[in-house]
This record gives C-alpha cells, structure tokens and sequence, in this order.
C-alpha cells in the first residue's frame, strides 16, 4: 500500500480557510486557457522565482567597481561566474520610502513605504499581484516558502495578509507529487465543500450588513466581498484539481535540514524542490524568504577583520546555493529553451548595510527570464532608482499589461527583452 503523507482530515476553522484559500487552488489548465502568442504557436509559460534574504549583503563583496558589460566580478559574483551572461547586477537602487532596518524585510516585494509605523498596512505582493493574473494556468497559483527559523514571508494578498509560508522541502515534495489514498482525496473535497459553505454565510452576512453603512464603507464592503466571490471561484476549482492526478516524478523525498544554522543548506534542499515544481508546471510563481538570523550578531561587525571574514565566508556559501540552483535551471530543457531561459529569478535583501539598519543601495540581482544580461546597471547612490520598476519589467516579462506596480511607475531603464 502507498503511503500517505497527507494529514488527517479536521474540522476546517474559518481563520484557517481564509488564510489559506488563496494559496493553495486555482483553476485546471485547459488547452482553451493557452492563448496564441502568434498563428501557430503555443503559449510560452514564463516563470518567476523570488528571493529574499533577510539579514543583508556585504556590500564591498557584491558590487562590482565598474559599470556596463565589461565589469569584474566581486567575490560573491565569481561564484556565479558561468551564469554572468543570463544575470544582470544593480547597484544605487532601493525602495522608495522603505526604511525601519529589519522591518523592511516584509516589504521586499511589495514596496510599500514605511513598515516601521504604527498601524503600517502592506500591499499585494509583486507575486501575488501575478497570480491573480494568471495563477489559473498551473495546480498551485503561487508557493509561498521560507527557510530558518522564522515564520516571515514575502508574500501578501491584496488586502495586505500575510500568506503562510512552508519551510519543509519534505511537505513541500508530498504536496506536489503525492496523491494520497481516495478516503484522504475525498476528505479534502469535503473540507472545499465546508470552505465554500462559510463563503456563502459570509457573503449572505455582507449582504444584510450593507444597507446600513454609509458609502465609504459599503465601497470597503464591496472590496472585501469581491474577495470573497474570487475565493469562491478558486474552490470550484480545486475541486475538480483534487480529482486530477499529480505530476510523476523520479526524484526522492529531500531530507528535511533541522538546523537553523544550516541555512545555506536548507536553501540548497529547498532549491532543489522548487526546481521540479516549474519542470512539471505544478506552479510558475514562488517566493523564498531565507531568515539568516542565526549570524544576526556578526551581520554588526564593526568592520572588525575577523568578524568581517567569517561573515563574507556565511554569505559566499549563499550564492554558491544559488549558483546551483541556477546551474539546474539552465540545464533543465523545455523544448527549444531551458528553465532558466523561461525564469526569472531576481536575488536580493532588505538592507544595504546590516550593520547600519540602513534600507538604501540594496544588493540585487536578477537572472534569467529572457532579458538581455550580462550587465551591471549602476544607478545613483545618493538619490537610488525605484526598485519597483524592475518589478514592473518582470510583470511585463510574464506577459502581464502593467504600467506601474506599488511605488514604480514605468520599467527599470536599461533592462530590455530579448
């Protein structure tokens, strides 16, 4: 007999279901939902892949010195040295507004000024914003992950909710690929059922509640209850994909990495996961938060030389994880193209100097995905260019019609397609 890795059924709490609705389900990728790009040809699945790491970079070992296509690598750039023609570096970039040290790092890919404030409100996430466009052409809209210790993530929904994230590769792997017996198959389905019954309560509430608001709140209303209709739409869905096979895959179940100190590691079993879920277009969007809080004290190094040496060696460990990653993107073949080709994976971190707090001249690259790399894009450092607009490219890349996301308001200057 098989065995199953799913958890046994239980009651399905309203908190639980609203939290987890939105990420989990989507609708079934039907041949009508591939749209022809030109007579002829299929749709091309572009991908994207974001990473944060929390505890910052140092700077003086991943900038490069000089600008444009003829720059020399940085220590931590020669570890992606047979990738510099598929990444682009940057440098005098930040968002705008953002500031608060460590509070910044639930910001990363949603730009929202100002995390330190009492009462601060997120936006949706540069993810989250591409899986309401198009989440509904793969099992799984969005993963939303982490590794450490931490619970932080880097996704949030449009009303600003944070999404739980998974830090086991092992969960991460039976989700994805494990099917379960027909009692545990038929148990989630009762479970959607139970979801979409509280939805209707909920939206029958709304309803009555609205005759008696006054007009800014019926407008809130309005918000929240076409929230509650798109979630609606998302459990009919997950319906019919609870009926449909999962992906095969030859690989193992990855060990899980029980030691927070062991984040480069845990990053490296994670990579490796994340990887087989874009070959088997199980989802075409994920985010990664990497919580470094174990070398938190010698991220405050003072420019101590022997604290300094012992944090440049935690963090050159880093980007020889994504090296790899990188590595089995680029040899993963998808027809004419590779993975790599298809993602865009865009590496970054919420501070500039982790031993200043300070949030400006962020370390950021992004690889893959179709652009035109092999550059470094050196903006001002005193008066830094909006990250933003690079998520503004990226959304336009996925081949999403977007003018402006969050603060940015036109694409990054001199990224282009290919």
């Amino acid at each position: 007999m098989q065995r199953s890795y799913s958890p046994p059924p239980r009651p399905l709490s309203r908190r639980t279901f609203l939290r987890g609705a939105g990420v989990a389900m989507a609708l079934p990728l039907l041949d009508a939902m591939r749209p022809a790009l030109a007579a002829g040809k299929a749709d091309v699945p572009r991908r994207m892949v974001c990473i944060e790491t929390n505890m910052g970079i140092l700077p003086q070992f991943f900038f490069p010195e000089k600008a444009g296509k003829d720059y020399v690598p940085s220590p931590y750039l020669e570890r992606l040295k047979a990738h510099r023609d598929q990444l682009t570096v940057f440098s005098g970039v930040s968002h705008p507004g953002v500031t608060g040290g460590h509070a910044a790092e639930k910001c990363f890919l949603t730009g929202t000024p100002h995390p330190e404030r009492g009462g601060f409100r997120n936006w949706v996430s540069l993810d989250q914003y591409a899986a309401e466009q198009f989440g509904n052409r793969t099992r799984y809209p969005s993963l939303t992950l982490g590794v450490g210790n931490e619970g932080q993530t880097l996704s949030y929904t449009r009303s600003g909710a944070p999404i739980p994230i998974e830090r086991s590769p092992r969960k991460l792997f039976e989700k994805l690929f494990v099917q379960g017996k027909p009692s545990e198959v038929a148990a989630r389905v009762e479970e959607i059922k139970q979801g979409r019954s509280t939805l209707d309560f909920v939206g029958d509430q709304a309803k009555r509640l609205s005759g008696s608001l006054s007009t800014a709140d019926r407008a809130r209303l309005d918000q929240y209850t076409t929230s509650v209709r798109e979630l609606e739409q998302r459990l009919q869905s997950a319906e019919e994909w609870e009926h449909k096979p999962k992906p095969k895959t030859t690989a193992k179940p990855p060990e899980d990495e029980k030691d927070g100190r062991e984040f480069a590691r845990q990053t490296a079993i994670m990579f490796d996961v994340v990887k087989l879920a874009l070959e088997t277009d199980s989802t075409r969007l994920v985010s990664l938060f990497i919580d470094a809080t174990t070398i938190h004290n010698i991220t405050h190094h003072g420019n101590r030389p022997e604290v300094l040496a012992e944090l440049r060696a935690k963090e050159e460990v880093q980007f020889g994880a994504l090296a790899g990653f990188l590595k089995v993107l680029g040899e993963a073949k998808e027809q004419d193209d590779t993975l790599l080709d298809r993602t865009m994976v865009l590496y970054g971190t919420c501070m500039g100097s982790a031993n200043s707090h300070s949030n400006y001249n962020l370390p950021v690259l992004l690889a893959g995905g179709g652009f035109k790399h092999g550059q470094h894009l050196a903006f001002d450092r005193d008066n830094n260019y909006p990250l933003t607009n690079l998520f503004v490219s990226m959304l336009q890349r996925l081949g999403i019609e977007a003018r402006e996301f969050s603060t940015g308001k036109g694409t990054m200057r001199g990224l282009e397609m290919t």
